[in-house]
């Protein structure tokens, strides 16, 4: 009976020393491959803020460049329309001018907000596939973006 005890207590003692050993050998790698999956979802969103600024880079840089043209243009024609001899004659060119003019800002406007919208959707649709966690993207500050108004 003796021997019973002892050889119970001593498998005992060793499971109680043994069991904390293993638990926190495979919580360490399981605190390890979430920690790896965690960083690969943040490169994931990272790689998605990248294509959406380069993409926001290039739509913007196109509607500065039609809104320094339109006013370019608006620059010379208004120019041409004062160089006219009647006063009929500058109130046409001068509406012409204007209706143009607006009708480029116009344009400009739109394609710029088609390519912002474009770009922050395809950006929402990455982060999403990206299983990210919580809070992760910066999506909450779309609204700070130029208008184009």
């Amino acid at each position: 009976m003796f021997k019973k005890t002892i050889a119970i207590s001593a498998t005992l003692l060793t499971l109680s020393i043994a069991i904390p050993v293993l638990a926190k050998t495979d919580a360490g790698t399981a605190s390890t491959t979430t920690s790896a999956l965690v960083t690969a979802k943040i490169s994931c969103v990272g790689a998605a803020v990248s294509v959406r600024e380069t993409s926001l880079i290039t739509g913007i840089g196109a509607y500065t460049k039609a809104t320094s043209d339109a006013y370019s243009a608006r620059a010379s024609a208004l120019q041409g329309a004062y160089g006219q001899t009647t006063l009929a004659a500058v109130k046409t060119a001068v509406k012409s001018v204007w209706s143009t003019f607006n009708s480029s800002m116009k344009t400009a406007r739109k394609d710029w907000q088609t390519a912002r919208n474009a770009a922050w959707a395809k950006y929402r649709t990455s982060v999403a596939a990206c299983k990210a966690p919580t809070g992760t993207g910066d999506g909450t500050n779309s609204a700070s973006e130029t208008s184009g108004n």
